[in-house]
């Protein structure tokens, strides 16, 4: 079986940056499941997988517009402090989500002063290049209800 739109793969994963550093592993751990065709991972490793069998090894760079984007400054919003009154623990790298006229966003604090804080809307991994040593594990056919929830649901299944 080949690695196609609604299957379900489990793949064995190292992500690094371009100095070697890792970012995540799921080597010691559970293989990553995800429902392929649907992006739930990154486009530029999702479509270098497709055709893919069980075994296949793979090692390929992604570049940040295949990936999380480029860091876009836009997302750079200055907030004045008194906005964060009553919270106890602001602190750089805090995250919260807000409501904007695009849906809901993830924010990071990435710098307090005495009078404004500023929170940034990027991916974490926004404009860094992301490099894959990959290894398939398992391929399977997804389920129907997993096609209409758009994920892979996993051994022993749930809820919704």
């Amino acid at each position: 079986m080949q690695i196609a739109k609604h299957k379900v793969v489990k793949i064995h994963f190292t992500l690094t940056d371009d100095d070697g550093e890792v970012i995540d592993t799921s080597e010691g751990g559970e293989p990553l499941e995800y429902l392929h065709g649907v992006g739930g991972i990154v486009p530029g490793l999702e479509s270098v997988l497709e055709g893919k069998s069980v075994g296949d090894h793979i090692k390929v760079s992604v570049q940040p517009d295949d990936a999380y984007g480029d860091h876009d400054e836009d997302l750079l919003h200055e907030v004045a402090r008194s906005q964060f009154e009553g919270i106890d623990d602001l602190e750089l790298g805090l995250q919260f989500q807000v409501d904007t006229d695009d849906g809901p966003m993830v924010v990071t604090v990435v710098e307090i002063t005495d009078k404004t804080v500023t929170v940034d809307g990027n991916h974490e991994l926004a404009g860094v290049p992301l490099n894959f040593d990959v290894t398939v594990r398992e391929i399977r056919d997804a389920t129907p209800e997993e096609i209409a929830h758009g994920h892979a649901h996993g051994e022993g299944c749930h809820e919704h």
